[in-house]
């Protein structure tokens, strides 16, 4: 059968840039999957997405024109069911009258659990255009909209007005219908770049015409990767680096359908504000792209991307300039103003700001920072005084002009402005670090006074919302607690903390009765499954549940404890020792009697007496390693004693009906099981 590519695209108004992406993609997805379902596709499916601010856009790759004939096999009543007395029942007539048959011509059929009768027939295809309209609207209904719009004297509803519906199979228009818009073999290009109406002769044309006669480049990643290439090179010939990151580079894309990259640039006075606020002006209210020098300083220069490519561009770059002009004099003013007033002139306001209605001002928060932070800087062995006075200093930020501007700058513009108040670096630093790790990946506080206030932040954000009732469930965490919980588990496991005494003291800053009761329980059994889940990025499930079952106090030894079990594993003693353990833990767990030491002269058999010998020689040799925190010497040593372990297993019976005799093999398990658990329990590998 002969197939041609089909294209697709709905023209609407401008697009939200951060959707724009997903939406060209989950619209292409949703085409496919339809015209896959109704066997339209002639082998694998193969398309090209195209999302550019006013249109969506699909081609779909051998598409039929007609559905192959199928077979089709239409059950109904049962056959114990279908007959009474000999004669068809109402149902059984009624079944073979929906097939226009008669009860005769019926067949029988068995579906997996009873014979029921069926008719089977040939079905003739349906054409695409019969189709295609309704697969196309199913595919706009499932795409991702949070709010759809409605336009005109239309009941219809999109993300954007839609004006414009091209369906073509090759070089015939499907005729249908949807959003209320007749389909056509047309279009519209750019809004200044391009004139009148672009007519396709062939749907595999469509990229190529729209960036010819409409000055539209269609593809979302053509057009990102084009943008970030004239960036490069833009910058390159400036001596110089963009500034920037994958979301302002796909918003920007998303922003313009025939880019040109333009260089501009400001006033270098504007450079005496700290350039993490120009470059967060530049990107997120301009969506500039700022330049660095080989330092990594900013420059007075910056590039933009402009929608439109004209002979003499000096107008777009003047009035860019101009405009930037206008947000550099604000971030200005407000950083000058700023440091009219020193942060610790700030704190008694920090009593007018609330927290939490039920946790209270931020003035309470930091005095609970304040005594959390000195108990960690004496865990950590970092300098009280320092940490006392970042951490009484690290939210009085919130209170500046420029962080109610840019609330990104908290933490940044605190250390700023601490400098600028004769504050020493250390505290400086710490009052910017303390928000670290902001995200999965960032990067963690630089010294000890700072990872101290910063792991007080996140204790008492966790134990204090999670001890009000505000516990993550399911994709629900407004407080991001889940995040806090992977920041403090990433510190510990840095500097080697434990986390129950942290967490109880960061519940013992509350006033009594503020939290509820088992707080300090349920979010340490919640940090256990979260460092389940941090752990299990890097190491298999059974060796990160072998460590855990252990509950380590020190996380700083948890990445040596799973790469000791990790090589553990790959020895050829492994399994079988592991499956002794687990044997080993089954036999305790049934008998669970007092037991005492083991006794030399109650061992009978040469395997116990071997097993006796083994256990008792790992001790120093274990307890040598763990000393050193060689743990994977502690684990390799078990290696040898599988042979004795084995030999026990075969020959001995543990159940003796000698009391005495089968506490005394009780107990010989019992310090088998302590050296072969010593780093991990691994009966819980290959599990």
């Amino acid at each position: 059968m002969t197939t041609q590519t089909l294209l697709i695209e709905l023209r609407t108004e401008e697009l939200p840039p951060k959707a724009l992406n997903t939406l060209g993609e989950s619209l292409a997805e949703g085409v496919v999957a339809g015209l896959a379902k109704a066997q339209l596709i002639d082998g694998e499916p193969q398309y090209h997405a195209y999302a550019a601010p006013r249109r969506l856009a699909v081609q779909v790759q051998n598409v039929k024109a007609v559905q192959s004939d199928q077979q089709v096999l239409k059950k109904g009543p049962a056959v114990a069911a279908g007959m009474k007395d000999g004669a068809p029942t109402k149902a059984l007539e009624g079944f073979a009258r929906s097939c226009g048959v008669s009860v005769a011509d019926l067949t029988t059929v068995h579906d997996g659990k009873q014979d029921v009768y069926a008719h089977q027939f040939i079905q003739p295809g349906q054409p695409l255009a019969a189709l295609l309209s309704d697969i196309l609207a199913q595919a706009v209904k499932k795409l991702p909209i949070p709010k759809v719009m409605r336009w005109g004297s239309s009941s219809h509803t999109f993300v954007r007005p839609v004006h414009g519906l091209v369906m073509l199979h090759g070089g015939d228009t499907v005729s249908g219908s949807v959003l209320g818009l007749q389909s056509q073999n047309w279009t519209l290009g750019h809004r200044f770049l391009s004139q009148g109406e672009i007519v396709f002769a062939d749907a595999n044309d469509y990229p190529r015409q729209m960036a010819e006669q409409g000055k539209v480049m269609a593809s979302f990643a053509a057009r990102r990767a084009l943008i970030e290439r004239d960036l490069a090179r833009a910058a390159a010939a400036l001596n110089a680096s963009v500034a920037t990151d994958a979301a302002l580079l796909d918003e920007v894309t998303a922003l313009v359908e025939w880019p040109a990259v333009l260089e501009a640039g400001f006033e270098a006075h504007f450079l005496q504000v700290p350039q993490e606020c120009l470059i967060l002006t530049m990107q997120q209210n301009q969506k500039y792209f700022p330049l660095l020098d080989a330092q990594g300083k900013l420059m007075n220069r910056f590039l933009l991307v402009s929608n439109l490519q004209t002979d003499d561009p000096s107008y777009i770059i003047h009035g860019n300039e101009r405009v930037l002009r206008a947000r550099l004099s604000d971030a200005e003013f407000f950083y000058k103003q700023d440091q009219k007033a020193s942060l610790e002139s700030r704190l008694p306001k920090l009593e007018n700001v609330v927290y939490h209605n039920k946790l209270g001002s931020q003035a309470e928060r930091v005095a609970r920072l304040c005594d959390l932070s000195v108990v960690i800087a004496q865990a950590l062995d970092a300098d009280a005084q320092q940490t006392l006075r970042a951490a009484a200093l690290a939210k009085a930020d919130l209170l500046t002009e420029m962080v109610g501007e840019f609330p990104e700058l908290q933490g940044v513009m605190g250390r700023y402005y601490a400098l600028h108040d004769g504050e020493t670096a250390a505290v400086a630093e710490a009052i910017e670090q303390h928000y670290r790790p902001r995200f999965a990946g960032d990067a963690l506080p630089e010294s000890k006074t700072a990872a101290a206030v910063a792991l007080a932040d996140k204790l008492e954000t966790l134990v204090g919302i999670w001890g009000i009732g505000l516990i993550p469930s399911g994709d629900k965490d407004p407080y991001a607690l889940r995040r806090s919980a992977l920041g403090i588990l990433r510190m510990l496991m840095q500097y080697g903390l434990d986390v129950a005494p942290l967490l109880q003291a960061a519940y013992n800053t509350f006033p009594q009765g503020k939290l509820a009761a088992d707080t300090v329980d349920e979010v340490a059994e919640f940090m256990q499954a979260r460092l389940a889940v941090l752990l299990q990025n890097d190491f298999a499930h059974d060796e990160v549940a072998a460590v855990l079952a252990k509950q380590p106090q020190n996380l700083g030894d948890i990445n040596a404890k799973l790469a000791a079990v990790a090589a553990f594993k790959r020895l050829p003693e492994a399994a079988a020792l592991a499956a002794a353990n687990k044997r080993v833990h089954n036999i305790l767990k049934k008998n669970e009697l007092p037991l005492g030491d083991i006794n030399p002269n109650l061992l009978q058999q040469l395997e116990e007496q071997d097993l006796y010998q083994a256990t008792q020689g790992l001790v120093p040799q274990i307890n040598q390693a763990l000393a050193h925190k060689d743990f994977q010497a502690a684990l390799s040593v078990l290696a040898a004693v599988k042979p004795t372990v084995d030999a026990f297993f075969d020959k001995v019976m543990v159940m003796a009906d000698d009391e005495d005799i089968k506490r005394n093999r009780l107990a010989l398990l019992r310090a088998l099981s302590r050296q072969m658990n010593a780093v991990a329990d691994i009966a819980l590998l290959n599990e």
